[in-house]
């Protein structure tokens, strides 16, 4: 850990030294940032005060945060042989990441390299549309991810209540599922780095089963089954499995300020994330598939359990299963970091009440974490469809900000600094983010109504919180304030800032 800057280097950077009688300063006006002037300042040599107490996250657990935040598996992928049959599945697990997954990974890198700070997206659309857009991402993409995780306890028990019948409802049900979200709620708590070294072991002990199956049922596999093309296709089903299961690979921008040297390690761990989650997803698909006559009807929630039973015998099985269960853990306590990392994020440039920017002694946000967890408990009444259709359809809204703004700032700056930058031109980035698009417009058409309106009310709340809350700080009600260990947004605040553009 390196020792903190001279007082020079941090006033060359507009950044206000460890000297000063406060480490936060009164913010202007909420969250306020004029244009993307981000001053120019090197992560690895200044560092907010108070944050390199605390260990940073490494390329290893780093990459299985990804994993979790994005996929956890091959669990949830069944639907989609029960919505297209094996051949569209397998393709759409191999096509669909060059269509979604790359992009948005690609784009991931590049702005997270280029705002290395929690609060990640938020930064970068704040940075380019203003504040007020920059709060509405933050609003829906923290509402969605609440939503996905409420999914995580109720995944766990149905995994587990095959074999446990008295977790299948009642009031033991309800008590494990209390329980699991106070215990991961904890291990949040406790710090960021348990929770990505968690992550490692939770995500070995869900992979090695499926390696084990898929050598197993070599002698079993049938090519001729792969290539069973289904007449009746659910496309809603097929394309809400595939984005679900391929998307969220932004969520770890919000945790770049808790990253070990995020311009390199940032791109690296996305990197080797891209390639262990479509191995995860393909090859499991690939087995159950050629290894065992088709049962369409039969692929559903907790299928590879049956397919590892039958190629490899119960031990096997209840291995899918616990794996089945833990993956659900680990997909918990990932997005809980990247939700309550966000929202200290955002009260760190004042978006939000600094309450929010509160840590704990183990470095984690206080606050952040136990709204996530009341979050949780409030939605995990929705149905698992319904939650999918929701939560991907709040998304579908923030990642078109997302691309705007990563547009933007390619036309606008082409020559800002950035650590990692994607080997495209403006025209070339451009074409990058139409097919992306046009799924985001395909998902949004194939919503139910219901699904429509419920998103629709969340979006209008966060329409309105964002007026609500710079009225309440006029109005001196609660307080705001912008870190001064973050680099300046806008450059006004100090005379000697050097922008990150001209």
């Amino acid at each position: 850990m390196q020792s903190p800057p001279r007082a020079t280097q941090n006033d060359a950077a507009g950044v206000p030294t460890p000297t000063d009688k406060t480490s936060r300063e009164e913010a202007p006006a909420m969250g306020e940032c004029k244009g993307v002037e981000y001053v120019g300042v090197d992560v690895d040599e200044v560092a907010p005060l108070g944050v390199d107490n605390f260990k940073k996250v490494s390329v290893l657990p780093l990459v299985f945060l990804i994993f979790y935040e994005v996929s956890g598996g091959a669990f949830g992928t069944e639907d989609a042989v029960r919505a297209a049959g094996p051949l569209l599945a397998l393709l759409g697990f191999l096509i669909f990441p060059f269509i979604w997954s790359i992009p948005e990974a690609l784009i991931t890198a590049e702005m997270g390299t280029m705002f290395p700070e929690n609060g990640g997206y938020v930064v970068w659309v704040s940075s380019a549309l203003g504040p007020y857009w920059g709060f509405q991402l933050g609003w829906m993409k923290w509402f969605s991810g609440v939503i996905d995780n409420a999914l995580y306890p109720i995944l766990f028990l149905d995994y587990l209540s095959p074999t446990v019948p008295a977790l299948s409802g009642g009031l033991p049900r309800i008590a494990v599922v209390l329980a699991l979200i106070v215990v991961l709620t904890y291990m949040n708590y406790r710090g960021l780095t348990i929770v990505g070294w968690a992550a490692v072991l939770l995500g070995l002990f869900s992979i090695l089963p499926f390696a084990i199956m898929g050598i197993i049922s070599i002698p079993k596999l049938k090519p001729s089954r792969w290539l069973v093309v289904e007449k009746d296709v659910n496309w809603r089903l097929y394309l809400t499995t595939l984005f679900w299961n391929l998307n969220y690979w932004d969520s770890i921008s919000t945790i770049a300020g808790e990253v070990e040297n995020p311009k390199k390690t940032l791109p690296m761990a996305l990197f080797c994330a891209l390639i262990l989650v479509v191995r995860s997803y393909f090859f499991p698909l690939l087995i159950g598939t050629g290894a065992l006559p088709l049962d369409r009807k039969a692929w559903s929630d907790g299928y590879f359990s049956h397919v590892a039973k039958m190629i490899g015998g119960v031990w096997l099985s209840w291995w899918i299963a616990g794996a089945a269960a833990a993956s659900s853990l680990g997909m918990f306590i990932a997005e809980m970091s990247s939700d309550s990392f966000q929202l200290l994020g955002m009260a760190e440039r004042g978006m939000l009440p600094s309450v929010f920017a509160k840590r704990s002694r183990y470095g984690t946000p206080l606050i952040g974490i136990m709204l996530s967890a009341s979050g949780v408990l409030l939605l995990s009444w929705m149905s698992f469809q319904e939650t999918i259709a929701a939560e991907n359809f709040l998304y579908c809204f923030g990642m078109i900000l997302e691309f705007i703004a990563f547009v933007r700032l390619r036309i606008k700056y082409p020559a800002a600094p950035r650590p990692y930058k994607i080997p495209l031109g403006t025209i070339g980035s451009i074409l990058m983010c139409i097919p992306p698009t046009i799924l985001i417009c395909i998902m949004v058409a194939l919503s139910s109504r219901k699904v429509v309106v419920v998103s629709l009310i969340a979006v209008i709340i966060g329409l309105l919180l964002q007026p609500c809350l710079k009225c309440a700080e006029r109005k001196k009600w609660l307080k705001f304030s912008v870190s001064s260990n973050l680099p300046d947004l806008n450059g006004e605040n100090n005379e000697n800032v050097v922008p990150l553009v001209d």
